[in-house]
């Protein structure tokens, strides 16, 4: 991914109002992150744990999206649970549920679409060995590192195929 600029986060978002856009905690240390081992930007609101955001860009324009974890139960330290982005498998809360609210007039009825992610949006990291999923086994595939980042990408665009709709 390209290094991405305050004013392309920004404009990047989907399904806020200009005003949430702008409201919105960047990452702190954006000119610092690994952009090249970055298919897309997720990160956590430091400020307001509930909050999230997604920017993705791929072959086409930018697109970001506004997030909102769902707080569930802890679950025991055995337990795991699969991010249906990158397929990585977490212990102990590395998984949560993130809604997004839909774009247009489904959007402002309150409809929302939501997927299990990997809770800091790490994915890229995850899929590259640059960061390891606490307690979690890796699980062995037969795939290529690159088909394992095409599945990512097709994950992603359907997830945000999905709000736009």
């Amino acid at each position: 991914m390209r290094p991405l600029t305050e004013h392309d986060i920004r404009t990047s978002f989907i399904n806020c109002s200009k005003g949430e856009a702008k409201r919105a905690e960047l990452p702190r240390d954006l000119a610092d992150l690994p952009w090249d081992d970055l298919d897309f930007l997720g990160w956590r609101d430091p400020g307001a744990p509930e909050r999230a955001y997604l920017v993705a860009g791929g072959d086409g324009p930018l697109v970001g999206v506004a997030l909102r974890v769902t707080s569930g139960a802890a679950r025991a330290f055995t337990s795991r649970s699969m991010c249906s982005l990158c397929l990585t498998t977490h212990t102990s809360g590395g998984v949560a549920l993130m809604t997004a609210r839909r774009t247009g007039e489904p959007g402002r009825q309150g409809n929302t679409v939501g997927q299990y992610m990997c809770a800091d949006l790490a994915c890229p990291l995850y899929l590259r060995g640059k960061r390891q999923a606490a307690g979690a086994g890796v699980v062995e595939e037969s795939l290529t590192l690159e088909e394992k980042l095409a599945r990512t990408h097709a994950n992603v665009r359907a997830f945000l195929d999905k709000v736009a709709a």
